[in-house]
This record gives structure tokens, C-alpha cells and sequence, in this order.
């Protein structure tokens, strides 16, 4: 199996940045991605990269803001997220694909973790 741990969530100021982690089971060598679910709202898809790392996928809201990479020597991943907005606000979720490809369609995903809140004052 494998064993996805978020942490790095936190409360910041709009405007603010935070730095994201995933931690492994196994070596990184699946695609690998972020959702996030605010209260009331449905999970949407944040941010995504291709077991290569040569193919990301980025939600329009976050695109120019967050940024995702990988670690495949400390078995993480990563999402940069700069420019907080009070929207960000959410529980994020990192998520791995067997496929090793990047995609925007949760179901494709066969691993999450457990999330790491993310607030947002304004």
C-alpha cells in the first residue's frame, strides 16, 4: 500500500505563502497531485505532475500561484503555494495515481492522504 502524510497547512494573512509536503511509503515514482474541500463545498482539483515530471496540471484558480515538484530522493512532494487568497481556504489533500500520469479526474487517483488545513485570513 501506499502511505501519503500531509503536513506544512497552517494559518497565513491573504497574501501570505505556504509551503506544502507529502510524505511516502515508497519512492516517488507514481503521478502524484493535490485536491482541496472546503466546508460545504465539493473536493475540486488543485494541482498535479506526471510520474516523469514532465507533464503538470493546474486549476485555473491556482495557475501562476502554486507550484508542485518532487523529491523523489526524500520520497515528497511538494506544493508551493504563494499569493494566499481567503478562497484558498480548504482541507488539501495529496494524492498518488498507479497510472503515473497527470489528471485533473479524482477518480484516477488510488491513494489519499489524509489532508492539511489551510486557512486563510482576509
Amino acid at each position: 500500500q501506499v502511505q501519503l502524510v500531509e503536513s506544512g497547512g497552517g494559518l497565513v494573512q491573504t497574501g501570505g505563502s505556504l509551503r506544502l509536503s507529502c510524505a511516502t511509503s515508497r519512492r516517488t515514482s507514481y503521478a502524484m497531485g493535490w485536491f482541496r474541500q472546503a466546508p460545504g463545498k465539493e473536493r475540486e482539483f488543485v494541482a498535479a505532475m506526471s510520474a516523469s515530471g514532465g507533464f503538470t496540471n493546474y486549476a485555473d484558480s491556482v495557475k501562476g500561484r502554486f507550484t508542485i515538484s518532487r523529491d523523489n530522493a526524500k520520497n515528497s512532494v511538494y506544493l508551493q503555494m504563494n499569493s494566499l487568497k481567503p478562497e484558498d481556504t480548504a482541507m488539501y489533500y495529496c494524492v498518488c495515481s498507479l497510472t503515473g500520469l497527470a489528471t485533473m479526474n479524482p477518480r484516477a487517483y488510488n491513494y489519499w492522504g489524509q489532508g492539511t488545513q489551510v486557512t486563510v485570513s482576509s
